[in-house]
């Protein structure tokens, strides 16, 4: 279905406009799908994905401006998702002994357990989004995504 039949326009639209709509909604699509994945688990998309990261520490602790600066969506509450999660008992944080101003936050084996039971079902996701596509264009859409992100200034 073009985005035109998705949005019921009859108006002419060009292409630059197209697109933005068509990842716009795309976008919206995936996120829909997403959420009732992890919608059992009492876990928001950015919950997850500070869980996310926080695997991704290995171990180690990460502090509150680390977590923001890989999140998503750059306009993410960090410390309300940490606390979030500090209640649900899948991160600890902790004040850093040698800065008291730095907050460290390390996943707990609860969250990894959380994430563990979540993997093959956000792989799942994954693969169902991408089944209509080839290995080869999967590497020129993102190639594409890409240099679509990168704005000239």
């Amino acid at each position: 279905m073009t985005i035109e039949e998705v949005i019921k326009s009859t108006v002419k639209m060009d292409n630059a406009k197209k697109v933005i709509l068509n990842i716009m909604y795309t976008q919206n699509v995936i996120q829909d799908h997403f959420n009732e994945l992890i919608k059992p688990y009492d876990l928001s998309g950015e919950q997850y994905n500070v869980l996310r990261i926080l695997r991704g520490q290995k171990g180690n602790p990460a502090n509150m401006c680390v977590i923001q600066e890989r999140m998503l969506a750059k306009t993410s509450n960090t410390t309300r998702l940490v606390d979030k999660l500090l209640l649900k008992e899948y991160v600890t944080r902790n004040v850093c002994p040698g800065n008291r101003r730095k907050i460290e936050v390390l996943i707990t084996q609860k969250g990894l357990d959380v994430l563990k039971e979540l993997d093959p079902k956000v792989d799942e996701h994954e693969r169902l989004f991408a089944a209509n596509i080839s290995p080869e264009e999967l590497e020129l859409l993102n190639q594409l995504l890409e240099k679509y992100r990168t704005q000239q200034n």
